[in-house]
């Protein structure tokens, strides 16, 4: 072989080891997806991810982080299934569906309450006494259908439950499915499909998640066997770190944060800022373990466990509410100790307070 030759192929080994070295590295890199649905509190990590923080923090822990952006009840299908590693849901939610389908799993993040997000709209004058029989659209077994009752309970219909007719509805349809035939008459959902629902004026508010303060909660759900690994503890520090540094861009009202926030659902940075008005942000790592760590938490989660049983929620076979139970950070237990399903986990947010991350 000629030595021209001979130096064309060692330099075109080279190349190809240049070419193949980082990819083979980063398929060792250990990778996460974080599924999210489309909600005034979620919406911040299409942000997270399109500013460069997300990679940023990911790349401090040695891992690569994805964002993945889901139909609400497909997010919670897919958690459970274990196709995505963490997900966004309500405290509802993760007893309900990765709970009672036998899925520990470890809020890591509270990222806020709703403060009247949700809430129960109606036509043609309805309230709560003229509701049953009514056909109602929904996304069912969800915090739609628990404000619902709560809101009966709470005007003293709570005798009328069992005649509430509900139509389960899709989050990606429920606006078009309402709106689109007057013969609906009530639908509970959730912002921006409030908004954009309340802006036909036949259309009022009967009752919304404000009435209710702390008790629909928005989450970061990890499984509980991922937490405990090492990489598991990587990804919870960096998705974490990540997400109280877009957070606070969000709640200062930083035009790029608040611009992509909006855009992740199709909204006017208007439409944005009004939905964060009824969006009870814990902006701060402080404000999210105060909440996490107080006695009031257990309280709320007992009202909606309690829920979630009387309608068969926590799974097959389940003869007590305490059979799906619940850990808090203060190593309080609320049901069952060998039962624990769904844990309260303050340490992740206690160290971005700190500044440990």
């Amino acid at each position: 072989m000629t030595k021209p030759r001979l130096f064309s192929l060692t330099c075109a080994m080279f190349l190809l080891l240049g070419i193949l070295a980082p990819a083979a590295a980063q398929a060792d890199t250990p990778t996460f997806t974080v599924g999210w649905s489309v909600y005034a509190g979620w919406n911040p990590y299409f942000y997270m991810q399109k500013s460069g923080i997300l990679k940023k923090w990911a790349d401090k822990y040695g891992i690569t982080i994805k964002v993945q952006r889901f139909d609400y009840a497909a997010s919670l299908d897919s958690f459970v299934a274990k196709n995505i590693d963490a997900c966004t849901m309500t405290n509802m939610e993760a007893l309900d569906m990765p709970a009672a389908a036998g899925v520990d799993s470890t809020a890591i993040i509270v990222g806020d309450y709703s403060n009247g997000n949700d809430a129960v709209l109606v036509r043609n004058g309805l309230n709560f006494s003229t509701l049953p029989r009514k056909p109602i659209m929904l996304v069912q077994k969800t915090v739609s259908e628990y404000l619902l009752e709560r809101g009966m309970v709470l005007n003293g219909q709570q005798a009328q439950l069992s005649k509430l007719h509900l139509i389960n509805t899709s989050d990606s349809d429920i606006v078009a499915a309402f709106l689109n035939n007057k013969s609906n008459q009530a639908v509970v959902t959730w912002k921006p499909l409030v908004s954009q629902i309340v802006g036909d004026k036949s259309v009022q508010s009967i009752f919304d998640s404000s009435k209710i303060p702390g008790e629909i909660m928005d989450l970061l759900v990890v499984r509980t066997e991922l937490l405990n690994t090492p990489n598991g503890q990587k990804f919870a520090k960096a998705i974490t770190g990540a997400w109280y540094e877009t957070i606070q861009q969000v709640a200062s009202g930083q035009a790029a944060a608040i611009k992509y926030s909006a855009a992740a659902s199709g909204d006017s940075t208007d439409s944005y800022k009004e939905q964060l008005k009824t969006t009870a942000l814990f902006a701060t790592p402080k404000s999210a373990v105060d909440f996490t760590t107080s006695p009031d938490l257990q309280k709320k989660m007992d009202l909606v466990r309690q829920f979630c049983f009387t309608h068969g929620l926590l799974g097959q076979g389940i003869k007590s509410v305490d059979d799906v139970a619940i850990a808090y950070p203060n190593g309080a237990i609320q049901g069952k100790k060998d039962r624990v399903r769904f844990r309260f986990n303050a340490a992740y947010m206690q160290a971005a307070q700190q500044g440990k991350l």
